[in-house]
């Protein structure tokens, strides 16, 4: 250093100067140091205030109300027939299987006076009762029918084919009353019931029946609809109340015109399988948060199912067997079911304000239960949440984890 050079340029200093002089220069080191670190801490704290580190967003809690939801109306026939099912190759009791795996709802229907045992009240009070002991929520579709009610069928009751007007209003309260007192009296108390099945078309054809020719008769519908709901509320106001559209086009046309006649449920329930309803879970999005800001209600998937396979495992024609017939980001397999589920799932939590309370597999029991070379067995065994050798499949487990 130039100082340095300065200094051995003169006579040499004494002992005592050399010894003053490098503790001079150590003082000074010393002290350059100490204002170096200080100015870096100085810097630090400055940077700390110009730019903070930002907070970590906080986890989302899920909807402890998410219902995670299986239809197994077909269970008491199958289960009777002697059907096994197992879980990780292991055999098991099906609703146990299904409590492993976090579903929390059971759906099942009910038919007015149907031509077997299957469907009726007694069948579905005693399968309740199991189900209760479970710890399941119940959740009762009643189809206002003694068999399938759809949109495409909605036939009275055979009792009630005689009636109309005001006689065949009080039908639907004093039936929809007795079957809840059935469920009271049996100690069962039901989570959701469902007024009609897939309504597209009004029910009670063709008194309230509703759309193209039968779209002034809005009112005897919505008249009719109204029992069934007053029925169940009177017996327990706790229960919610849904009414059921299958597909999303035409929902709000369907919903509007319930909210013109002042009809009030809890739940809007919506079908949605692919096959009919649309191969766009984007489309599926938009249409449900169009229902919601319309008509500020609360949105189940009533009913949904996806083909882990094409393939079949009876001789009964099945419904969904066609790569057309698929989405192609979701491949008819193990993993390309278990994907739409988990996609169908983050749709509705997606849905504004905790408005997606869940959904509901249609079916996933109904396997081949009546032999490989049966015409009048399953036609959706590959659709089911169990696989060719009644084995869980992964889909299953992804339902339950939400």
């Amino acid at each position: 250093m130039p100082k340095d050079k300065g200094l051995t340029a003169k006579k040499l200093p004494s002992v005592n100067m050399v010894y003053y002089l490098c503790s001079m220069r150590s003082t000074f080191l010393s002290i350059v140091f100490l204002l170096l670190l200080s100015g870096c801490s100085k810097s630090k704290g400055s940077d700390l205030a110009i730019d903070p580190v930002p907070p970590i967003p906080p986890v989302p809690t899920p909807n402890a109300n998410f219902i995670r939801g299986l239809d197994l109306s077909f269970s008491p026939e199958i289960l009777a027939a002697g059907t096994k099912f197992y879980q990780a190759g292991q055999q098991a009791d099906i609703l146990q299987i299904a409590k492993d795996k976090g579903v929390n709802t059971i759906r099942l229907r009910l038919w007015h006076t149907p031509s077997t045992a299957s469907s009726s009240l007694k069948e579905v009070v005693d399968f309740s009762n199991t189900l209760a002991s479970k710890g399941f929520d119940i959740w009762l579709d009643i189809h206002y029918s003694d068999t399938w009610a759809d949109p495409g069928n909605q036939n009275k009751p055979a009792a009630w084919k005689s009636a109309s007007g005001t006689i065949l209003k009080d039908s639907v309260y004093q039936y929809t009353s007795r079957v809840m007192s059935a469920f009271k009296t049996a100690g069962i108390s039901l989570k959701i019931v469902q007024v009609g099945n897939e309504t597209n078309a009004g029910f009670l054809w063709n008194e309230g029946r509703v759309g193209g020719t039968y779209d002034n008769n809005w009112s005897n519908y919505a008249q009719m609809m109204k029992e069934g709901l007053r029925a169940v509320k009177e017996s327990d106001a706790n229960i919610k109340t849904m009414i059921h559209f299958a597909g999303i086009d035409g929902a709000e046309w369907f919903y509007h015109n319930l909210a013109l006649q002042t009809v009030n449920y809890d739940y809007i329930g919506l079908s949605f399988y692919p096959i009919w309803h649309g191969k766009s879970l984007d489309a599926l999005g938009t249409g449900l948060n169009n229902l919601i800001s319309k008509f500020q209600k609360p949105i189940v998937i009533a009913e949904t199912s996806y083909p882990f396979t094409l393939s079949w495992n009876d001789y009964t024609n099945n419904i969904w067997g066609l790569p057309s017939q698929l989405i192609p980001e979701y491949p008819a397999s193990p993993q390309g079911q278990e994907a739409f589920t988990k996609a169908l799932i983050d749709v509705l939590k997606k849905l504004p304000q905790q408005q997606g309370m869940g959904l509901c597999w249609w079916a996933p029991e109904w396997v081949a239960f009546k032999g490989p070379t049966a015409t009048n067995g399953s036609s959706m065994e590959n659709l089911t949440l169990f696989d060719f050798t009644n084995n869980a499949l992964p889909a299953l487990t992804s339902l339950g984890a939400y």
